[in-house]
């Protein structure tokens, strides 16, 4: 059948090399034959598995003048942006010699699908097409998985009026906000958000202003305030977002005790903190690694040594010792045990797993750990092999002033 439809547009395209006339359209019946056989002939492909053809194929469709009315060009558009962006293809860039002097020409799958999906919100903003949700959705996608998100927020805000509803609108541009650091941009859009009377309970919002504010001294307050009403909204309808709420109400009542002025409101919040965790992880029936990891360190914090050493094992073989946020959890609770031997070891063991450039602290930590240890002199050689990989990292990523620092 690909075949059959490649043929049709074969013999078409080489009668008329430089495209068809706008008079063309006149034969409708003919025209919408056309239509269906360029926007029929990719999917074809992709069923029969040929992707390099299917790619070939959209392409084509969209720069041919095939005299394609604009909601079926549209149609192509999205949908090839959409089988780069979850294909699991690799495309090769567009041949240089179909692009116009000067213009923009992708790298790769990703840039090549946030061109499309630009080129459609322009369309939808000229009014050429018919508002379609799902284009935002894939942007987002595309954009968060580059790190533009600062960019997506741009585009957000450029949207006309009236295609997101106003809380979807603050929503997603709090979480670019969050995601670029401005974290104060973020919970002001959240709070305008919540004090809308149609949003005022919406759980994700609660949830996500409860994160920002959660570990600011400042701002635990209200980081409590917000995890206790999105538990309150959500009536026991849900464990995994109830564990993920008492996650972050323990995170809030942990940043406030050790901000109390009193000793009994330390104790008392230290107390409220590691309940709330432990809620969570029985919600989360053990096995949801971040929840452990708030509970290993707030067991940690108030000296409960044992039980968050035996936490940071459990974490170190859930993550199968992938993440150098657990190394140095483990390390330093042995080193809080004055255990610095093996904490050491724990250190050695983190820096054979993990690559040079995730290196930094492991060895700041190692350091430390000598020094407590009487160990100078390996201390300063283990300083001396953390400033020879920040010169060489700065050098390499022309991060110099940030690694430094």
């Amino acid at each position: 059948a690909a075949q059959s439809c490649k043929v049709v547009l074969d013999t078409i395209e080489s009668a008329l090399p430089e495209g068809l006339p706008e008079s063309f359209g006149a034969d409708i019946k003919l025209q919408e034959t056309l239509n269906k056989a360029v926007e029929m002939l990719p999917e074809l492909w992709k069923q029969a598995s040929y992707l390099h053809e299917a790619i070939a194929s959209y392409r084509r469709a969209l720069l041919v003048h095939w005299n394609l009315d604009p909601e079926t060009c549209a149609r192509i558009q999205k949908e090839f942006a959409v089988f780069l962006l979850y294909g699991g293809n690799d495309a090769r860039p567009p041949n240089l010699r179909s692009q116009a002097e000067g213009s923009f020409i992708p790298r790769n799958n990703l840039e090549e699908a946030i061109l499309l999906l630009l080129i459609l919100l322009r369309k939808i903003a000229l009014k050429r097409i018919t508002w379609d949700p799902s284009i935002i959705h894939h942007l987002t996608f595309a954009l968060a998985v580059s790190g533009s998100l600062r960019s997506l927020a741009s585009h957000i805000e450029e949207l006309l009026p009236g295609l997101l509803d106003r809380s979807s609108h603050c929503f997603v541009l709090a979480l670019c906000y969050f995601g670029e650091g401005d974290v104060l941009v973020a919970l002001n859009l959240l709070k305008r958000m919540l004090k809308s009377r149609e949003s005022s309970n919406c759980i994700q919002a609660l949830l996500a202003a409860s994160r920002i504010c959660g570990d600011k001294s400042d701002h635990a307050d209200e980081g409590v305030q917000f995890a206790r009403k999105a538990l309150t909204n959500m009536n026991g309808e849900c464990e995994a977002l109830a564990g993920v709420a008492n996650c972050l109400l323990g995170t809030a009542l942990s940043t406030q005790a050790r901000v109390a002025v009193s000793d009994v409101e330390r104790t008392t919040k230290q107390c409220e903190a590691l309940e709330a965790l432990e809620v969570a992880n029985r919600l989360a029936h053990g096995k949801d690694s971040n929840i452990i990891f708030s509970l290993c360190l707030e067991n940690a914090e108030q000296r409960k040594l044992d039980v968050a050493l035996s936490q940071a094992k459990q974490l170190l073989k859930m993550e199968a010792g992938s993440n150098v946020e657990i190394w140095l959890l483990l390390a330093r609770t042995l080193s809080a045990q004055k255990r610095f031997f093996e904490s050491e070891t724990i250190l050695n063991a983190a820096l054979d797993e993990t690559g040079k450039w995730d290196q930094g602290r492991l060895l700041r930590t190692k350091a430390k750990v000598q020094i407590a240890q009487g160990q100078f002199r390996n201390a300063i050689e283990t300083y001396t092999h953390l400033l020879a990989l920040l010169q060489v990292r700065s050098k390499s990523m022309g991060m110099g002033k940030k690694m430094f620092k």
